[in-house]
């Protein structure tokens, strides 16, 4: 629940609040005094129940009341209306974009500024005024008063109008463009509604527009529509037609229209509000169809929405598509039976067809708010701003639309500093009150009283940004609460930084207790932000007590990276057997210090050393690295068997070392090797196979070397493995070696099925089937058999199939040449004889000619060829048969 700010002048009711609450707490106490007059206060004092007892109640109450955000602030209009209103009473006020108008109990007008500071004063009359109203310009002003005086006047001209009434004149209304010479019209309110014209003779013309249904309470001018409200209900007239358009009644019949009086609002040029008693209508003007005229008025109103309210309404304003309703509001008392007059109530609420919904309600404190009746109070508003004036006799209070500061402050005042820094980063350039840098404060201190620290440092990144002093001071904060490690994360660490210290005093606090955040901070801030030296010598400090600690160890090897001493960083690397040793020795091209070291990485990673070295041949040589590998062979090995996979030609004078090599640690590779290298020497491989008994590979060894029969045998005697036999036979292709493969199996069946399975293809099985001996037992002899012939047959198809295909395309491409010969050869005075190179045709065709054309398109005179060859009848021609091409016999004979 909100309410008006209340101006506490008396030093008496100031000091009453600080005894209550203290310096501190003054303001509180004030903002809840507004709920409370004066003489209210001093009730409460002469009464025997606690005033912090009451206060402190109202402030719970509020608290519980205000969780939703108010769509409203209030305060009260100051300065010379407080002094009008101490000895006078408000009757009536008009607003203009520009200025006030209040009228007085006493018969007095004041122009009033938007503060409340008097700019005019009018001795209108001793009584009360009813009526001011201005038009659209804010330059003529029509007042009248209960003692039946109307006066329109110029406020800045001495054209004016001024007329006695024998009856009290209740309202009066000025064309809204009255200061133009064709809308001098204004219309006055009693018994009657009187419409002032002035002619071309510059006199003032009286027309009745309606009289006989008691008195004119209220009339509202908009465009050519005048809505005005009597006894009876609320009619609505166009002065461009001069037709009354229609008659809205009123719903409660039973209520003084001079207590409850109506209240009449446009909302734009055709929306009329209408609101009485407790009834709410929304009324709109429409262009009838001129089919339906007949005599009808041109126009017609349609009721869009109507609804009935809780309280009894005093006034009405438009804010957008919603209402502000002003309700006068009566509650019953606890302790007895009758009603009594509450604090009157400014809602807004949404219209709906049938009803309507509340979207905030506020109580208002005015003063003696408990004197007043319905009709005391009115609710006027400025068209050009959301402002909505709340006039009653003693007290006049401002309501305003709550700006984007006021939100901040609503979010603040509920401690909800994540959405107000939100609100206030999103409106920078609208807030005028509040700082981003200041709320965003705010709250850093808000969650570090809560203990959310992490937050709090998280947030110190948003809203300190490129203030470094601001970012020191709240670095030793933090380190007086002790939670350096929340803040260190989010320091700035790029153009902008801190003092070095500061980042000192960070490292410092974690190498006393987090090793591992010390790594990941050395690791994650760029080595500019300290004293890398002071750093260094912490850590050494460290390493004294723990020497063997690794985390310690890779963090001071990255120091000394970043302070370039890298042979120490790739010794502790080197000892700590680290991943990033390589990328170290690549990144700082430290192939020199590895020189002596290159046993060391073999060690780490065999794969990832013989990579670096063999891509860097041109920084440690092949020699150098063989030599420090001397006395690890089966390093060596991996050394060399990369070199000789990369490049068959590169440490060929290594080839022999690497025989024994393959032959110790690697032999599945040896013979790949002996088949790749042309660098070995055959005789030693030889040797060493024999030694070891390495059967394949001194078979290999001895093909290549010539002695096939030898490799052969051995296959057969050591190996005892018939199909290596016979595919050894096979890749050498040598008629002498299939006849000692024979031999050597003649006497062996398993041998014999063997070759009868595969030699057929290569040698005829007819040969070995003839030595076979009588009565031997053959396993698998009826398949192998059976396998030759249908070997045999497959063969036999073979050659048909080829033969077939062959004739088949012999064919087709005789058809071809035969179609190709057969088409006709153009011949022109282009073409020219091959012999005497004239031109083939004469330039007289009537002489008669003879041309022969070959298939090779080749021409010639007849009487240009020599005589035919040895064939009788057929002719060649001459350059075909001189370059080989074929006979290229005549194919046309032309004669003429």
């Amino acid at each position: 629940m909100t309410a008006a700010a209340f101006d506490i002048n008396n030093s008496f009711f100031c000091n009453v609040l600080v005894d209550i609450f203290g310096t501190e707490n003054t303001s509180r106490g004030y903002l809840t005094c507004i709920f409370f007059t004066h003489v209210e206060i001093l009730q409460l004092l002469s009464s025997d129940i606690p005033l912090t007892n009451i206060i402190m109640a109202e402030v719970e109450e509020e608290e519980e009341d205000s969780e939703e955000e108010p769509k409203l602030k209030y305060e009260r209009l100051s300065n010379g209306v407080t002094e009008i209103l101490q000895n006078d009473a408000a009757s009536c006020m008009t607003v203009h974009d520009k200025f006030l108008a209040l009228g007085t109990h006493f018969g007095k007008v004041f122009l009033l500024d938007i503060q409340g500071n008097v700019t005019q004063k009018f001795e209108i009359s001793s009584v009360k005024i009813n009526q001011i109203s201005l038009d659209e310009s804010g330059e003529h002003v029509g007042i009248c008063s209960e003692d039946g005086k109307v006066q329109v006047f110029g406020l800045y001209t001495r054209e004016g109008f001024h007329e006695n009434f024998d009856c009290p004149v209740k309202v009066v209304a000025l064309h809204p463009q009255f200061t133009r010479s064709n809308y001098k019209q204004f219309v006055t309110g009693g018994n009657k509604l009187l419409l002032y014209e002035r002619n071309w003779l510059n006199r003032w013309k009286t027309s009745v527009l309606h009289e006989g249904e008691g008195t004119i309470t209220n009339i509202q001018w908009r465009a050519n529509l005048i809505a005005w409200a009597n006894n009876v209900g609320v009619k609505i007239y166009d002065i461009s037609t001069k037709q009354r358009i229609t008659n809205v009644l009123r719903d409660n019949v039973s209520l003084r229209p001079d207590m409850y009086p109506c209240s009449l609002c446009w909302k734009d040029n055709t929306t009329l509000i209408v609101g009485w008693g407790t009834s709410i209508k929304i009324c709109v003007v429409k262009e009838r169809n001129p089919t339906e005229m007949r005599d009808l008025p041109s126009r017609y109103v349609e009721i869009m929405s109507a609804f009935e309210t809780e309280f009894f309404i005093s006034g009405l304003a438009p804010l957008a598509d919603q209402l502000v309703t002003l309700f006068f509001v009566k509650e019953n008392s606890d302790q007895m039976d009758e009603e009594f007059r509450a604090r009157p109530r400014l809602d807004i609420i949404q219209p709906l067809p049938e009803s309507c919904e509340e979207i905030s309600s506020d109580a208002l404190t005015v003063r003696y708010f408990q004197d007043n009746e319905c009709r005391d109070y009115r609710l006027e508003h400025a068209e050009g701003e959301s402002l909505f004036y709340i006039i009653s006799p003693k007290d006049i209070v401002v309501a305003k639309e709550r700006d984007q500061d006021d939100h901040i402050d609503w979010l603040l005042e509920k401690k909800k500093y994540e959405e107000a820094l939100m609100a206030a980063e999103i409106s920078f350039k609208n807030i005028k009150r509040h700082d981003v840098q200041k709320i965003g404060m705010a709250y850093i201190n808000h969650l570090v009283e809560k203990g959310d620290y992490d937050s709090a440092a998280r947030k110190c990144q948003k809203v300190l940004g490129k203030n470094m002093e601001l970012w020191e001071n709240e670095v030793y904060r933090f380190k007086t609460i002790g939670q350096l490690k929340a803040i260190s994360q989010y320091l700035p660490r790029g153009d902008l930084r801190l003092r070095p210290a500061i980042y000192e005093m960070i490292l410092h606090e974690f190498l006393k207790t987090d090793y591992e955040g010390f790594a990941t901070l050395i690791r994650e801030w760029p080595g500019e932000l300290y004293n890398n030296m002071a750093i260094v010598q912490a850590v050494n400090d460290h390493l004294k007590r723990d020497p063997t600690n690794s985390t310690l160890l890779t963090t001071l090897a990255e120091l000394y990276t970043y302070d370039q001493r890298y042979d120490r960083a790739l010794e502790i690397y080197l000892r700590l057997r680290h991943k990033d040793v390589y990328q170290l020795i690549h990144k700082h091209n430290l192939f020199s210090s590895i020189e002596d070291k290159i046993v060391l990485l073999m060690d780490f990673d065999k794969e990832k050393a013989v990579d670096m070295l063999l891509d860097n041949e041109d920084k440690i040589s092949t020699d150098r690295v063989v030599e420090e590998l001397a006395d690890r062979p089966e390093l060596l090995h991996v050394y060399l068997h990369k070199l000789f996979k990369r490049d068959h030609h590169k440490g060929q004078k290594y080839h022999e070392r690497q025989i024994g090599l393959y032959a110790e640690y690697d032999r599945p590779n040896l013979l790949p090797f002996l088949r790749d290298s042309t660098h070995c020497p055959l005789e030693k491989a030889l040797e060493i196979c024999q030694q070891r008994n390495f059967v394949e590979e001194t078979v290999f060894l001895l093909s290549r070397m010539g002695n096939c029969r030898r490799a052969l045998q051995m296959i057969m005697e050591e190996l005892e493995d018939v199909d290596k036999a016979i595919e050894f036979a096979k890749e050498q292709d040598d008629a002498e070696l299939w006849e000692d493969l024979i031999s050597y199996s003649i006497d062996k069946p398993p041998f014999i099925t063997g070759l009868l399975n595969n030699i057929g293809t290569h040698v005829d099985p007819i040969l070995l089937i003839h030595r076979i001996k009588e009565g031997m037992e053959i396993p698998n002899l009826r398949d192998s058999l059976v396998k030759i012939l249908q070997d045999y047959n497959l063969q036999i198809l073979l050659r048909e199939g080829c033969k077939k295909i062959l004739v088949a395309d012999s064919l087709s491409l005789l058809q071809k040449m035969h179609r190709t010969q057969m088409r006709g050869v153009r011949v022109d005075e282009e073409n020219i004889c091959e012999s005497c190179h004239a031109t083939i045709l004469p330039s007289d065709m009537a002489k008669p000619f003879s041309v022969v054309v070959f298939h090779c398109r080749h021409m010639f005179h007849k009487e240009c060829l020599p005589s035919s060859g040895t064939i009788p009848g057929v002719q060649f021609c001459n350059i075909c048969s001189a370059k080989r091409r074929g006979p290229g016999s005549g194919i046309l004979e032309m004669k003429k």
